[in-house]
């Protein structure tokens, strides 16, 4: 202690001191980056905040089962269209661009029948 009755301090000591309270300031900027911004005021870009949205679970799962439903529909309307069309065997199965091709050739043929 000196005359004061203080504890003396080093130069190394106080250095590390320093130093971890710099590394606490810096991860406390770190730790910010990914905390949302206070309900007052919205720092974040529409984007930003549209990422964020989109990167948490309950949105992938909810995108999921809308793509989900969304490629049933399609299919469903590939197979009701493949049931109208004639083909030999009837039975045979097609990939998507034959039955729209198929389709496109039927619909002519039909159009050339009514003409005629």
């Amino acid at each position: 202690m000196d005359s004061a009755g203080e504890m003396d301090t080093s130069d190394g000591e106080n250095r590390h001191t320093f130093d971890l309270h710099l590394s606490a300031l810096r991860r406390r900027d770190r730790e910010a980056q990914f905390v949302a911004p206070p309900a007052g005021g919205s720092a974040l870009s529409r984007e930003e905040r549209r990422r964020r949205r989109r990167a948490t679970a309950k949105y992938r799962t909810a995108h999921a089962t809308r793509e989900r439903v969304r490629v049933e529909a399609f299919n469903a309307s590939f197979a009701e269209l493949r049931r109208l069309l004639p083909t030999l065997p009837p039975d045979k199965k097609l990939s998507k661009i034959e039955i729209l091709r198929l389709a496109i050739c039927y619909i002519a043929y039909l159009n050339h029948v009514l003409d005629a």
